[in-house]
C-alpha cells in the first residue's frame, strides 16, 4: 500500500501566461505558493480473489475488469502511462474539485508520484510534474496550462518560468521569511462554491484568444518581476493593487467571471481588501483576497465575500514547502 499527499497551490501573478498556445511562441511566467491543503490518494494491489482488476473511489466508485473501462480520464490515463495493473485507487481531497486550487494536477502528480513508488520507482518531482503534464496536455488532450503540475510537485514559494521549446523552469523565490509569513497573513481565502457542473479549465482556457490578448499576456508576465521585487523590499502591501491589477487584465481574457463573482469581489473591496483575484481559470471556487492590516476588519471582509450564503466559507490555511510527499510505503 501507498499513500502520497499532494498540496493544491495559489497562484498569485501570472496565470494565463503558462497555456501551450502562448508559450510555444512567447515567455510566461507565474508566481505560486502551495498550501497546506492536500490531495490524498491511496493505491494499494488488488488481492487476486476479487472479481474485478481495477477499484478506482473518488466521488464515484468504479469496479471494472479492463483499464479501459474505467471512466475518470486521469486515473485511466496514469495506470495506461505507467504500466500497472490490478490496483485500487481511493482519492480524497482537502479541498472541492473544480475550485481553482490545482486540484486537477495535484491527483495527476500524486497518483502518478503512488503509481511510480507501487512499483518501486523513484521519480524525482521534476520528471513528476513533465510527466503530469504530458498525461494532461497530450494523453487527455486537455486546454491546460502547465503550472500547476510544476507547482504541486515541486512545494514552495516559486517562480515558474516558460520557454519556447522548454520544460517548464521552476526557481524558488529568495524572500525573507518573516516577510512571507506578513503575506501569507494578509491572504484571506473565501470558497465560492465549484464552477458550474460540466464547466472546466480545459473549456475556459480553451476560449481564451491569445493572440489578441498579446499586450495583456506581456504586462501580466512582468507582473511577476514586479511582485518579486516588492516582495524583497519588503514592501508587501504593494501586493494588494498589483492583484487587483492582475485580475482586471485576467478578467478582460473573456470568461474567467461573471456578474455575480464581480459583486462579491467589489464587496469585499468596499470594506478593506485592496485586491484579490479569482483563483484558477475561472467561473467559480476560490476567492483570493488581500487585506492590509490596517483596513482590516476581519468580520466585515467575511460578511461582504459571504453575501449571506452560508455556502460561502473562510478556509484558513498555511504556506508549504513539500511539494507532493510519500506518506507511506508497504509495497
Amino acid at each position: 500500500m501507498v499513500l502520497v499527499r499532494t498540496p493544491y497551490r495559489i497562484s498569485l501573478f501570472g496565470g494565463g501566461t503558462d497555456y501551450p498556445a502562448w508559450t510555444r511562441s512567447h515567455v510566461g511566467q507565474v508566481l505560486s505558493t502551495t498550501i497546506n491543503k492536500f490531495c490524498w490518494l491511496l493505491v494499494r494491489r488488488l488481492p487476486p480473489y476479487q472479481p474485478y482488476n481495477f477499484r478506482v473511489v473518488y466521488s464515484k466508485m468504479e469496479h471494472v475488469l479492463k483499464r479501459e473501462d474505467i471512466q475518470h480520464p486521469a486515473v485511466r490515463a496514469c495506470l495506461e502511462y505507467v504500466g500497472v495493473e490490478d490496483v485500487a485507487v481511493i482519492h480524497d481531497g482537502d479541498l472541492p474539485a473544480r475550485s481553482g486550487m490545482g486540484s486537477s494536477s495535484a491527483f495527476t502528480v500524486g497518483l502518478l508520484h503512488a503509481l511510480h513508488a507501487l512499483k518501486g520507482q523513484h521519480v524525482d518531482r521534476d520528471r513528476l510534474a513533465r510527466e503530469a503534464i504530458h498525461v494532461e496536455q497530450t494523453m487527455l488532450k486537455e486546454d491546460v496550462g502547465a503550472q500547476d503540475q510544476v507547482a504541486v510537485a515541486r512545494g514552495g514559494f516559486n517562480r515558474i518560468t516558460f520557454m519556447p521549446h522548454s520544460s517548464p523552469l521552476a526557481q524558488p523565490v529568495p524572500v525573507d521569511p518573516e516577510v512571507l509569513d506578513d503575506l501569507q497573513s494578509r491572504l484571506y481565502l473565501i470558497y465560492l462554491g465549484q464552477r458550474p457542473e460540466g464547466v472546466t479549465a480545459s473549456d475556459i482556457g480553451g476560449a481564451y484568444d491569445f493572440e489578441a490578448k498579446r499586450p495583456h499576456l506581456r504586462t501580466m508576465t512582468a507582473m511577476v518581476d514586479e511582485a518579486v521585487d516588492a516582495l524583497s523590499r519588503d514592501d508587501v502591501d504593494a501586493i494588494g493593487p498589483l492583484l487587483h491589477d492582475s485580475w482586471r487584465l485576467k478578467r478582460e481574457l473573456g470568461g474567467v467571471s461573471d456578474p455575480e463573482i464581480d459583486r462579491t469581489y467589489e464587496a469585499a473591496r468596499a470594506v478593506g481588501a485592496t485586491g484579490g483575484k479569482l483563483l484558477g481559470a475561472g467561473r467559480g471556487g476560490f476567492l483570493l483576497l488581500y487585506v492590509p492590516p490596517s483596513n482590516r476588519d476581519f468580520a466585515d471582509v467575511v460578511v461582504a465575500a459571504s453575501a449571506g450564503r452560508p455556502e460561502r466559507m473562510l478556509v484558513p490555511f498555511k504556506f508549504e514547502r513539500e511539494g507532493s510527499t510519500l506518506v507511506h510505503y508497504a509495497p
